[in-house]
């Protein structure tokens, strides 16, 4: 039987990333993501506000940008899979669902949550990204790529 895992979700951070880095020296950083949903109560035709908290960890280069850009309010776009976390602790079996990202869209800008000056992607999975290419690719205004030309595939990051 096929299987599908994929999660999109877009909500807040609800603390300040912590990035590390494992002995391997490898970035992990893991944020809290509040995610709303309005819906309509059948019985009192009342709108209900409903607020889910999202453990999600992000790994490599896009751990390095979100402790760099992300703070506490950023709104932000995660792209990833979910996994089972399970632990023994007192002997009481425990365990967490969480979202481990795999693609990250920063959707804020200054004064709106993030340190950064205008919105910037950032793809995951691992591959290195080069702070240059990242800024070329990602510095996007009205017209498209920062000065009018459109970037070579070798140009974005992703």
């Amino acid at each position: 039987m096929a299987s599908f895992n994929r999660v999109i979700l877009l909500g807040n951070v609800t603390r300040d990333p912590e990035l590390r880095y494992i002995s391997s020296g490898t970035a992990v950083t893991d944020v809290g993501l509040a995610v709303n949903d309005r819906r309509k109560d059948g019985k009192t035709g009342e709108w209900i506000e409903e607020t889910t908290f999202v453990d999600v960890t992000l790994w490599g280069r896009t751990a390095e940008i979100a402790g760099e850009y992300v703070t506490k309010g950023s709104p932000l776009l995660i792209e990833g899979r979910l996994k089972l976390d399970t632990w023994e602790k007192d002997g009481k079996k425990n365990s967490k669902l969480r979202v481990v990202c795999e693609r990250m869209q920063l959707l804020g800008s200054r004064g709106e949550g993030s340190r950064g000056g205008k919105p910037r992607v950032a793809a995951g999975r691992g591959e290195p990204q080069a702070d240059e290419a990242f800024s070329q690719a990602t510095d996007f205004g009205d017209d498209g790529p920062s000065g009018g030309a459109s970037p070579s595939d070798d140009d974005i990051p992703f």
